[in-house]
């Protein structure tokens, strides 16, 4: 006889399959009227547990979950990710715990693939990333009640495990230092506008070039991406009042700067100096070699590990500090040209 399976149950209920996980193992995430429906079902076409599934029920999995809501081809080339990911791996290996990595497109296909882990106790807890201001994965993990620490701020509206960097402290040292060599039209190719980290780089540019006495500078918000960091730099290198200065929230961007300043006849760092807001070994391949702001990322992913290894062994959720990025001064900044 064809065993019945959960896939079954979820079609005959209506439901996802994530819902009958939280049904058929007694766990929080469905309404009471919906886990009487589908274990009602599950009883009416002779659903009955795998005995290997049921005697593991109460043990651990031993992984951990890192779910990012980002095109997997835009995460192929961020080297930032990459970094991250070996400083998680070389923590949670030494524990003998899996990382289970999923990419997917957005936040509503993350909880639902969140849900379905967690149901299927596939994981023992998450790492967040790329936190929204307005992030619909917090409620989530607090109603499910998964051990998670955010690779980002800490926040009021959640008592979760975080470990961050001050993004504040690493933006005023980038424009400090570009005044200091005498720009005053200094713009920024910022990120993804939802997430909270580029809401915060964007205010403390903003007050630092206000600190310096400096008119309103020119924003553009980007996906991150070579092709739309390229744009941005090619509409601000257009403008009559063109900047003599641009700052980068990545590497990437920064790269395929340089190369649109070299189709436009305009010299790195003679006409424009250029900071990228990530370094990574791109930045000194190229020619000339990119100013970055510096900070061990691999480190920052280690540290993620042992504030949710914590958690799923019980201790409170804790928040740590990362070193502040310090910038690393190359060939692409120098004083601007004589006005």
């Amino acid at each position: 006889m064809k065993r019945v399976t959960i896939a079954e149950i979820a079609e005959r209920a209506g439901v996802s399959i994530g819902a009958v996980s939280y049904a058929l193992n007694g766990r929080p995430g469905v309404s009471e009227e919906t886990r009487k429906r589908i274990m009602d079902i599950a009883d009416e076409i002779g659903w009955r547990p795998s005995l290997a599934a049921k005697s593991l029920s109460g043990s651990r999995s031993h992984s951990v979950g890192l779910i990012i809501a980002r095109p997997a081809d835009t995460l192929g080339v961020e080297p930032f990710f990459m970094r991250f990911i070996s400083g998680l791996e070389r923590e949670l290996s030494g524990h003998r715990i899996a990382l289970l990595l999923q990419v997917v497109e957005d936040h509503r296909a993350a909880i639902e693939a969140m849900r379905l882990c967690w149901a299927e106790r596939r994981i023992d807890g998450i790492v967040v990333t790329d936190l929204y201001a307005e992030d619909t994965r917090i409620p989530v993990i607090e109603e499910l009640r998964i051990p998670a620490v955010l690779a980002g701020r800490p926040r009021t509206d959640a008592r979760l495990g975080a470990v961050w960097t001050d993004d504040t402290a690493a933006v005023d040292a980038s424009v400090d230092y570009l005044v200091a060599l005498g720009h005053r039209r200094i713009a920024r190719v910022a990120g993804l506008p939802a997430l909270d980290h580029t809401q915060v780089r964007i205010a403390a540019f903003r007050e630092a070039m206000a600190r310096h006495g400096l008119s309103e500078p020119q924003v553009v918000e980007t996906d991150y991406t070579a092709e739309e960091g390229a744009q941005a730099t090619r509409a601000l290198l257009s403008r009559r009042d063109r900047p003599t200065a641009i700052l980068f929230d990545n590497d990437v961007m920064a790269l395929a700067a340089i190369n649109v300043a070299q189709e436009m006849g305009i010299a790195v760092p003679g006409e424009l100096s250029i900071v990228a807001g990530d370094d990574s070994q791109l930045c000194v391949l190229v020619r000339p070699a990119l100013t970055a702001l510096s900070w061990d990322i691999q480190a920052y992913g280690l540290h993620t590990a042992q504030v949710l290894l914590d958690m799923i062994d019980g201790r409170p959720p804790r928040t740590h500090q990362e070193n502040t990025a310090r910038l690393v001064i190359r060939g692409s900044t120098a004083a601007p040209p004589p006005a």
